[in-house]
């Protein structure tokens, strides 16, 4: 294994020819920027999971580090199963067992988390504490579970572990603090805490799909989603059982299994997943990354586990090297998802500047949602006991005695290996002591970025995407095969196909109740709503909507054609400079 200190080059790759090109889209979240509020839960739970069936399933979550995450010691793999191991001849095999042992379980799977495990949710009894008659006591709002109807007693959630912030409670309990022992402190002044976003993974080798018998599960060819067949679905869960990152969730009203889909409606009009929209620390990076699927395989069962994480970046492709473009052009990939491949944030991230690690690589799943260690409180820590906090030597010999132990951080994202979390830490560090130097008017110390394998240009160029970078920067999603500018006048309406009577699409669960569960199905989305809303969320000034208007997309400046009567003499707010106010007395 390469010595962590000296990263491979993004051209060095072996001799062989390039296999088969494929592109993912693929995520980088930075963990120095997440405050824990859980917008981006809320909104995807609004977006996908927010009816009946699905009250428990969280598409995005937000957990507490250290804790017990969600299901609870989802991480635990002699427990549930999830992932592959590799055999002694080299070739790998779903942990859960080959297809005669989930066909001897296939009707009652016993390696599965129950309701328990996740949480049960609850809802309120508000017509008691609304209508209660008047009297001496005041009512309240008792829960009941949103399963049965019942009154319950509250005593596990989603992200219950925030209430404790990875105190000894919780903390002890989880998976990878059992496995390091006492290289984690869970003492008063040693505890520490940080939050970790998780949606599904959409890897490239997925053991979910290896497990499903049915063969709903499929990873979509043009982008690498991974998503759920309705109409194959047969609700045998080998699915839940077979993703380690429990991502996968049973509807027990419909019978059929949901997971993320990568907010794929918007993705294939260039917009971003509905989390990364709504992140308030923009901590999200999306981007194309193209790989060499003939690779897969090979560095998924390479034999030491913490060898996966430079496997897995052995797969990845530059696209900036013209044999790749070739190649990507033979096997069918349009030159715009290149070209968006050129400037993904992802690749930038997890290839070019080596800061973004994947999720827990030892399941050999080859996740592509990556993430970048925090190092936050250090620079706090240092100047609280009179030391320069951005000074590169005090940055570098703090690392060592970070609050957040090297060793945890290794667990989650390189399987154990500290070597790339240490030099990860130490990128961040010297970024942060390069660019104080910057900002101060001093001379650039090109020895700052040397020490750690960069020139001063790269870690220029990192502080401008981690710390700078805008949304066109952040977000750089190219248009689905067939759905770009040219198409408005030819596609009328992108359709979601698991949108039906009881699917996981975003029709809700029809009906002709105005509101909740059962409120009837919107209207479909059209291409022209979400071009409009992407020119208004990423112009500088007034954006137009053009063509028909939609009350939903006006932000409320200007004059959209169509929306007023046409004024005499033919001028226009726009032609003034704004909005007019209110009209003068006479005037028509």
């Amino acid at each position: 294994m390469k010595d962590a200190g000296t990263p491979r080059s993004t051209g060095e790759r072996d001799s062989r020819p390039i296999g088969r090109v494929m592109a993912q889209v693929a995520m980088v979240m930075n963990l120095d920027k997440c405050i824990g509020c859980h917008t981006c839960s809320v909104t995807c739970k609004q977006a996908w999971t927010n009816r009946s069936g699905v009250e428990y399933a969280w598409f995005n979550n937000v957990e507490t580090r250290p804790g017990q995450g969600y299901p609870r010691t989802y991480q635990d793999q002699e427990r549930w199963k999830g992932g592959w191991v590799r055999r002694p001849d080299g070739t790998l095999v779903p942990r859960s067992g080959g297809r005669l042992k989930r066909l001897a379980t296939i009707f009652a799977n016993p390696v599965m988390p129950s309701i328990q495990d996740y949480y049960e949710p609850w809802t309120y009894d508000y017509d008691t504490l609304i209508n209660a008659p008047a009297g001496d006591d005041f009512p309240v709002a008792e829960p009941r579970s949103a399963l049965t109807g019942r009154p319950m007693k509250v005593e596990w959630s989603a992200n219950w572990d925030d209430d404790l912030g990875g105190g000894p409670e919780l903390a002890s309990q989880d998976p990878i603090v059992r496995r390091l022992g006492d290289k984690v402190r869970l003492s008063f002044e040693d505890t520490f805490m940080f939050y970790l976003p998780r949606i599904c993974e959409h890897c490239l080798n997925p053991s979910c799909v290896a497990t499903c018998p049915s063969g709903a599960l499929y990873k979509r060819v043009e982008d690498g989603i991974v998503l759920v067949d309705q109409d194959r679905c047969r609700g045998w869960r080998m699915c839940v059982t077979g993703c380690p990152y429990k991502k996968i969730y049973f509807n027990h009203k419909t019978g059929k299994a949901e997971k993320c889909t990568f907010c794929y409606p918007r993705v294939e009009v260039g917009m971003p997943t509905i989390c990364s929209e709504t992140c308030v620390g923009r901590l999200r990076y999306l981007g194309v990354v193209l790989y060499d699927a003939d690779r897969v395989g090979e560095a998924a069962s390479v034999e030491d586990e913490k060898d996966l994480y430079e496997a897995q970046l052995g797969v990845f492709l530059d696209p900036d090297d013209p044999a790749v473009r070739a190649a990507a052009r033979r096997d069918g990939i349009p030159d715009r998802w290149v070209d968006s491949a050129a400037r993904s944030p992802v690749y930038a991230l997890a290839e070019r500047f080596r800061v973004a690690l994947p999720l827990h690589p030892e399941y050999r799943t080859m996740p592509m949602v990556w993430y970048i260690p925090p190092l936050s409180p250090v620079v706090d820590t240092l100047t609280r006991t009179g030391h320069d906090g951005e000074d590169k030597d005090n940055l570098f010999g703090a690392i060592d005695t970070l609050r957040i132990p090297v060793e945890y951080l290794a667990e989650l994202f390189t399987a154990g290996d500290t070597g790339p979390v240490d030099l990860v830490l130490r990128r961040l560090a010297a970024m942060r002591s390069y660019m104080r130097r910057i900002n101060l008017g001093q001379e650039r110390d090109e020895s700052i970025a040397s020490d750690v394998g960069m020139t001063g240009g790269e870690i220029e160029d990192m502080y401008r995407l981690l710390a700078l970078a805008k949304y066109d920067e952040r977000y750089v999603v190219p248009t689905a095969y067939g759905v770009d500018e040219a198409d408005r006048g030819v596609i009328e309406e992108v359709g979601c196909s698991l949108d039906f009577d009881g699917g996981p699409g975003m029709g809700g669960m029809g009906g002709e109740v105005p509101f909740g569960e059962a409120s009837g199905r919107p209207d479909e989305a059209s291409v022209e709503t979400f071009h409009a809303l992407r020119e208004r969320q990423t112009a500088e000034g007034r954006s137009g909507t053009g063509g028909r208007v939609n009350l939903l997309n006006w932000d409320g400046n200007g004059r959209p054609d169509g929306l007023f009567p046409p004024r005499e003499g033919g001028d226009t707010d726009d032609e003034r400079g704004g909005d007019p106010g209110p009209r003068e007395e006479g005037r028509t």
